[in-house]
């Protein structure tokens, strides 16, 4: 069976919460009897996106609430 699971890609400052976050990506590992295959990430998230979107303002694509605006590409 295959497994999915949330694993940090990268730690960062946002300005828009005043905090260091976890930039989060779902990756899925194949089966054991698929080995040949490669993992796949299948979604981004941001460990403080509920937090982003309960403020009110669009922030960034790591809390999906911008999809033209990424803070952490600099």
């Amino acid at each position: 069976m295959s497994v999915k699971t949330w694993e940090v890609e990268k730690i960062s400052y946002c300005h828009h919460v005043g905090k260091e976050v976890g930039l989060e990506a779902e990756v899925i590992y194949p089966a054991d009897w698929l080995p040949d295959q490669p993992p796949r990430i299948v979604a981004h998230r941001c460990s403080e996106g509920i937090v982003c979107n309960l403020d009110g303002r669009a922030s960034c694509l790591w809390a999906g609430t911008n999809p033209t605006y990424d803070p952490f590409s600099e």
